[in-house]
């Protein structure tokens, strides 16, 4: 890949999650049986993908494999996803690059809910995930809706409760946060962050990854990291972070710590994969992807004003040419190709997620969060 850029927070969580598993190959026996048993009975199973499923041979993997993650939010008795991303895996199971879906695209739904009659109609993609309290129907919708744009076809599917992967601060304490400039929170008692690196805990950390509204500055705007773009960035931070403090704390390196881990992620990420393929398997056979080395791809469009507000829209002419070959290429493996040919389209960034490292490239960056 020719560019590549720090990952989005759940391509994180993936990667750590798949990663951990690693360490038990070099455990004791007994040790090793109980972390590879737990891992595999802690991701939990979902049927994710439906009808919308690519065939994989589990016995002998390989690439190109396209994988879809759902970032959900679980409140009250309703789960929803306005975090969308599609995740390529080339041939030799060595690179990885990501498209994300802005929750803003302006796309034709199948079932736009009961106002519209549960009939098709054009709006924001979020909206898809907004139908029904009912889970499994919003998560069908989703899915058909991302096939009937681009007619990739996922080999795997995943979600992923960011807000309850925080919970995973508790075992480490605190983990660093660095603003770039100072906001104050629009929730609970209003509390003020202040520029630059401090040490948070899980309640100050979860409030200050939520935040959305106060990345208005200038700055913000002219390094693409107002609004929904700053949360991003925040979570990027909020992530590595925790893995980086895990990894001090031993917890990615011994065995008995591990397993703390493992449990911790109990009801915060499912899988849909292929039948007799297990965590570990997957784990094993991605062991040379690397998630500081991952290839974030924007969606080639543009903000404009369409009939239910401001959207991101893939317009007529280049940007639909682009598109189109990029849904391609996900289906094809030629992703380095279409890097090579559509740079502008592709997110760089440097080794930290602070605007002071951010080269966003169109209009901004294109990862999105979940409320």
């Amino acid at each position: 890949m020719a560019v590549k850029s720090g990952a989005p927070w759940w391509a994180h969580l993936m990667m750590y999650a798949g990663g951990v598993t690693m360490v038990v190959a070099g455990a004791t026996a007994g040790i090793a049986q109980y972390a590879a048993y737990t891992a595999n009975n802690t991701i939990q199973s979902e049927d994710i993908l439906g009808d919308n499923r690519a065939e994989m041979d589990v016995e002998n993997i390989e690439g190109p494999l396209n994988i879809l993650v759902l970032g959900v939010d679980k409140q009250g008795g309703s789960t929803r996803s306005d975090t969308m991303i599609m995740v390529h895996v080339n041939k030799d199971l060595t690179e990885v690059s990501m498209v994300s879906l802005p929750r803003d695209l302006y796309v034709e739904i199948p079932d736009c809910g009961p106002d519209w009659g549960n009939n098709t109609c054009m709006q924001k993609l979020n909206h898809a995930a907004s139908i029904s309290d009912d889970w499994e129907v919003t998560r069908a919708n989703v899915v058909q809706t991302i096939y009937d744009l681009t007619g990739v076809e996922f080999h795997m599917g995943a979600t992923v409760d960011f807000n309850g992967f925080m919970d995973l601060v508790d075992l480490v304490e605190e983990i660093e946060l660095c603003p770039w400039h100072e906001i104050q929170s629009i929730h609970g008692d209003k509390r003020v962050f202040p520029e630059g690196c401090n040490y948070y805990n899980k309640e100050e950390a979860l409030d200050l990854i939520r935040q959305r509204y106060p990345w208005d500055d200038p700055e913000d705007y002219e390094s693409g990291l107002w609004g929904d773009y700053g949360r991003q960035a925040m979570q990027q931070q909020a992530i590595k972070a925790l893995i980086k403090e895990l990894k001090a704390d031993g917890y990615a390196s011994d065995p008995t710590r591990l397993t703390q881990v493992l449990d911790g992620l109990e009801g915060k990420l499912t899988m849909d994969m292929p039948d007799g393929l297990s965590t570990i398997d997957l784990a094993l056979n991605l062991r040379d992807l690397n998630p500081e080395d991952i290839t974030s791809i924007r969606v080639p469009a543009t903000s404009q004003e369409t009939e239910v507000g401001s959207s991101e829209v893939i317009a007529d002419g280049e940007q639909r040419t682009a598109a189109d070959a990029l849904w391609e290429a996900l289906q094809n493996d030629t992703m380095t190709e279409w890097i090579a040919q559509y740079p502008e389209w592709v997110k760089q960034t440097g080794s930290n997620t602070t605007p002071s490292t951010e080269t966003p490239s169109g209009d901004g960056a294109s990862e999105t969060t979940t409320d």
